[in-house]
């Protein structure tokens, strides 16, 4: 009960305009903020410097270019070449390609062609300079839309690509299955919206038990899935499945967020895993912020301290 009300309460704070623009005035102010605990910066130089850290340190990393639901259809053009731009940056920096993205960040809320079009445009760049771009799923209102149109591009050729379920959607089991059926590389996490009963699980052992199953399915019939978890009990269920059925380390891999248990992202490492952390970056870091705050009341504390300490 409380993860839903902690999660709900930020979602609401996620949406504030006010809010947000104070966040944006004293978030990333110093380097030692309290968002960039989770936000890399705002801008793809202290993302790339980031990533160069993790891959030090025998990581992987994927680059996201925050922002979702754009307005108009210029905010959507804007936002696109910003990520060919982006694509462009990662290739003279030359770390690991690969890059996430949201539909509705590229106009699926103002127009499905336009974002298709948009979406085109950075698969083509990122093809020719052999980048994975994982596209990102955002609440359930976009699910359909969001697999269907990964599909159109799949039977189109766009093999450079993957896609997210979410294991507190009960349809996600199934989903699991028909990505599967294209060869389809799966990131799976538990979800991080705000969904109402009857369309999502809404106790922590309900989304956990659908995880598993979903890890399993994917694990034994999958194409290189990630399981993208911080959940200890997650992380041992995976490696207990992987070790029954003989799956090796190499035909799946763990993923996390930037600043959330770094403990586990070192000692999986140390421990011989492939661990790919995501690295958020970006002026509209608010709501992905707020999201973090929600899922772990852990972040909540760690925020308090930090303001606390620079008044």
């Amino acid at each position: 009960m409380l993860d839903r009300v902690s999660k709900g309460v930020f979602h609401a704070l996620a949406g504030s305009e006010s809010i947000k623009r104070l966040a944006s005035r004293y978030g990333m102010r110093q380097p030692d903020s309290f968002a960039r605990r989770f936000v890399a910066g705002e801008t793809v130089e202290e993302a790339i410097a980031a990533a160069q850290r993790l891959e030090a340190a025998g990581m992987m990393q994927t680059l996201d270019y925050l922002g979702e639901s754009v307005a108009t259809t210029a905010a959507a053009d804007a936002a696109t070449r910003a990520y060919l731009g982006v694509i462009e940056q990662i290739v003279r920096s030359g770390i690991g390609r690969n890059i996430s993205l949201k539909l509705t960040q590229l106009g699926l809320t103002i127009d499905r062609a336009t974002c298709v079009d948009n979406l085109r445009r950075i698969l083509d760049l990122a093809a020719n300079n052999e980048f994975f771009v994982r596209i990102d799923m955002e609440d359930s209102p976009f699910t359909e839309v969001t697999l269907d149109i990964f599909e159109t591009m799949w039977q189109q050729g766009y093999r450079n690509t993957g896609v997210v379920l979410q294991s507190y959607l009960p349809r996600s089991l199934n989903d699991a299955g028909r990505m599967n059926r294209l060869g389809a590389r799966v990131r799976l996490v538990k979800g991080a919206y705000k969904e109402p009963r009857g369309v999502a699980y809404q106790g922590k052992a309900e989304v956990d038990a659908a995880f598993v199953d979903i890890a399993r399915l994917l694990l034994s019939e999958g194409n290189y899935p990630a399981i993208a978890t911080h959940d200890p009990a997650m992380i041992e269920a995976t490696r207990a499945f992987a070790t029954e059925r003989g799956i090796g380390q190499d035909r799946y891999e763990f993923q996390m967020l930037y600043g959330v248990r770094r403990d586990l992202q070192t000692q999986l490492t140390r421990d011989g895993f492939r661990m790919r952390v995501y690295v958020p970056f970006g002026r509209e870091w608010f709501p992905y912020f707020m999201r973090r705050l929600g899922e772990r009341p852990a972040n909540v504390a760690f925020v308090i301290r930090s303001v606390l300490q620079e008044r």
